[in-house]
């Protein structure tokens, strides 16, 4: 019987030798110095960049930082949205031996005076005038600062004096020019020779669900065997191209838009925003794209929004191409052969509507579609399979450089998050923890040894994730170790399965359960504006949003939802009450991390009076 999808391996890296990741990238610009290497989008279209190019602009950089005084050891910090500026500075600092912290670009002035002041940033660079702004109304956490510097497309509106007396950022030209010269190059090679795979290489704060981020020390041992077993099992090659639009200061956008991408040569197209990705993807037609969660549900919207505009005879032939890509992807992925019959249908179906739709998205030249950094629901993988797009999983976390797992087309089980990537063993402990152990994982949090002895145990990185390993060796993610609620009567429950089964619902965007020390469990949900809005188009609804929120067609539309849920739960697990939120669930409003992971800590308190309401009668059950 030939192999199918889901009994395949990933491929395996041979014959991994170190090098670290600033060396790599002078490797490839020798290798293949005329290949474009970045592309940045202007009025005119795309405009690249080559890869002699962008490793002389690295190590001018590098020679700058030289000589602003940075030292091995020194932190350098970027804050900012995607730009070649940010991966320049991130190799800069690499290479002169010192240690790169990216900022999220959505941080509070708070968040980043935290980062900047525990990392010891000495230099930091800025997108605009108003990220400087923020990083610069905490002055005493600019201490250490040698210089600040602004990326080469921000406003030259700089204030010319800031709090505390600090200097105000010199422009992207300024600070290259100090390096024009080849004055301190024989330092930036001596340097850049004398890295050690045990040197620390990069900061990655985690997101910070609870208190201050903790700060995961990389070494380059850790980003460059990583990036060789990525770029090994997916098979990366020169002629790929990615789109960089997730935040850079996440470790998975920094392993693909620097360490993969120094190392396999590909083309990188820088997004100009978030809001242009649908137009860029159009435009680069990306063979790799990685995407959150969010992002493949806000796609889903809106083609299932234009599909279900379709009436007559293109309606009919839609659905029937829908459920003609996913029944035949359904066997498949079971390891079943789909027939003829169902190949057949599969390949019309493709002709008449898969191409189309997928020409239309960007993704007809896509080779490998991944989620990851949060679960994604069983309902969105399947709307993608049923128009000939597979998306696979990846697993992982900072703490091992990205990834635990990974998923590609030839391996894929829905629900799954992956198997354990070449080379890392994963077991899973007595109490369901999942464990890791490889040269990924990370050497400690920086100044905080109890975490470190907390977090690495016998050479195990203990995740935090409860789980399963299957007998065919896929990995299954059930919940949160530290999420647990132990109820009045003592029983331990997850809320990570129950809340995704609740996100699967089409009204619910966001669940959080609670009911910890209470008779039963409850949630707390938020609803997706698009899907209400069409909910109550159909009924017939008037009134605000908020109104609808509130109607009781929605009310009595959910709690089949949530009945449903129920059925597949042990009855202490049951979600007795449900309070559907007025308010999306933000980073703005502090309930979200930047990474879009729920801080169910300000949740909970946010929303104390509507928790207390849902326990006003214990006597429930």
């Amino acid at each position: 019987m030939p192999i199918t999808h889901a009994q395949r391996t990933p491929r395996a890296v041979s014959d991994y030798q170190f090098a670290s990741v600033p060396a790599r990238l002078l490797r490839t610009a020798a290798r293949q110095p005329t290949h474009p290497a970045y592309c940045v989008r202007d009025a005119a279209g795309w405009q690249a960049t080559n890869w002699g190019d962008y490793a002389a602009q690295a190590r001018q950089a590098a020679r700058a930082l030289v000589a602003l005084g940075v030292q091995p050891g020194d932190a350098v910090c970027i804050l900012g949205f995607n730009r070649p500026e940010w991966t320049t500075m991130d190799l800069a600092a690499m290479m002169v031996g010192g240690v790169a912290a990216g900022i999220y670009w959505s941080s509070a002035a708070n968040e980043i005076a935290y980062i900047v002041e525990h990392s010891g940033c000495t230099v930091l660079l800025v997108e605009n005038v108003q990220q400087w702004q923020k990083a610069a109304c905490e002055p005493q956490a600019l201490s250490r600062l040698r210089a600040a510097v602004m990326m080469r497309r921000a406003s030259t509106e700089a204030p010319a004096q800031t709090p505390g007396g600090i200097a105000p950022p010199m422009t992207w030209e300024a600070f290259m020019a100090l390096g024009a010269g080849m004055e301190h190059d024989a330092e930036v090679q001596q340097r850049l020779d004398a890295i050690q795979e045990g040197g620390i290489a990069t900061l990655i704060y985690t997101s910070g669900t609870t208190g201050h981020p903790k700060a995961v020390e990389l070494t380059h041992a850790n980003l460059s065997w990583t990036s060789s077993a990525l770029c090994a099992a997916f098979a990366v090659a020169p002629q790929d191209r990615l789109i960089s639009y997730l935040p850079l200061a996440h470790v998975a956008e920094q392993m693909g838009a620097i360490c993969n991408h120094v190392l396999a040569g590909y083309q990188l197209y820088f997004a100009n925003s978030l809001e242009t990705l649908g137009e860029h993807l159009q435009e680069v037609h990306p063979t790799i794209f990685f995407g959150v969660p969010r992002v493949w549900e806000k796609m889903q919207v809106a083609i299932a929004t234009k599909l279900n505009a379709a009436t007559g005879p293109k309606a009919a032939l839609a659905r029937w191409a829908l459920r003609a890509g996913r029944d035949w992807h359904a066997k498949a992925l079971q390891g079943q052969q789909p027939g003829a019959w169902l190949g057949l249908k599969k390949r019309l179906a493709g002709k008449l509507v898969h191409h189309k739709v997928q020409k239309a998205l960007g993704f007809d030249q896509a080779r490998i579609l991944l989620s990851g950094a949060a679960p994604i629901s069983v309902e969105n993988l399947q709307f993608f399979t049923s128009l000939d797009l597979l998306i696979g999983e990846v697993y992982g976390q900072s703490e091992d450089s990205g990834p635990t797992a990974i998923s590609l087309p030839c391996f894929i089980r829905i629900g799954a998050a992956g198997k354990p990537l070449p080379g890392v063993q994963v077991r899973i402990a007595e109490d369901g923890e999942i464990l890791v152990k490889g040269p990924n994982v990370f050497v400690g949090y920086r100044s905080r040894p109890e975490a470190t002895a907390e977090a690495l145990q016998d050479g195990w990185l203990h995740s935090g994730d409860l789980g399963r390993i299957d007998a065919d060796g896929f990995i299954y993610v059930t919940g949160r170790k530290k999420d647990l609620l132990i109820t009045s009567g003592g029983k331990n429950i997850s809320p990570g399965n129950i809340e995704a089964d609740l996100m699967n619902l089409p009204l619910v965007e966001h669940a959080i359960v609670v009911g910890d020390s209470r008779h039963y469990l409850a949630a707390l949900l938020t609803l997706k504006p698009d899907v209400l809005r069409d909910f109550a188009q159909q009924r017939g609804l008037a009134g605000t949003m908020e109104a609808w929120c509130r109607s009781a067609e929605v009310s009595e539309e959910l709690q089949r939802g949530v009945d449903a849920v129920n059925s597949r739960q042990s009855r202490v697990a049951h979600v007795r009450k449900f309070s559907v939120l007025a308010d999306a669930l933000s980073i703005d409003n502090g309930c979200l991390t930047p990474t879009q992971k729920i801080r169910r800590n300000v949740v909970q308190r946010q929303y104390a009076a509507e928790i207390e309401a849902l326990y006003r009668d214990e006597a429930v059950g």
